[in-house]
């Protein structure tokens, strides 16, 4: 008798990438791990609610729905996932504002795929040691 082999690290891509989905995709077949897509709010608050989710990587700019709502959202979780924010304009004043207020990595667009699959692995880590239910005090006004 075997047993079906969970994946390492499952991830959730949250947001439209038309120039970046297929190396998110290639990158997580490579590695064996396990990548669900949203395009909308419901679908990731799905995937959220239902799925063992270790990193979320979402764009800065979600249409109705700013990465520091997803943050909120992700923070009322009793495993709360790792949340890298992406940007075409990942700038350092989006990466100062993700870190302080809880986010765990900002990455530009287009990805390089080697430094994509050091942050998800390195944001897969981390997710292992954080305390259950971590309290992030974050407001989550217009972006």
């Amino acid at each position: 008798m075997t047993t079906a082999r969970k994946p390492s690290l499952s991830a959730l891509l949250l947001g439209d990438y038309p120039n970046d989905r297929e190396v998110v995709r290639d990158v997580f077949v490579q590695a064996g791990w396990q990548l669900f897509e949203a395009g909308e709010r419901r679908c990731a608050l799905d995937h959220l609610e239902n799925d063992l989710v270790h990193v979320v990587i979402a764009r800065a700019d979600l249409p109705g729905w700013n990465w520091k709502r997803l943050l909120f959202e992700i923070d009322r979780l009793v495993l709360p996932p790792q949340l890298i924010v992406t940007s075409p304009q990942a700038d350092e004043r989006l990466w100062s504002e993700a870190l302080n207020l809880g986010a765990y990595d900002v990455l530009a667009q287009p990805f390089d795929r080697d430094e994509l699959e050091r942050v998800v692995a390195a944001a897969r880590r981390h997710f292992d040691t954080a305390p259950l239910r971590f309290r992030r005090s974050i407001s989550i006004g217009a972006a």
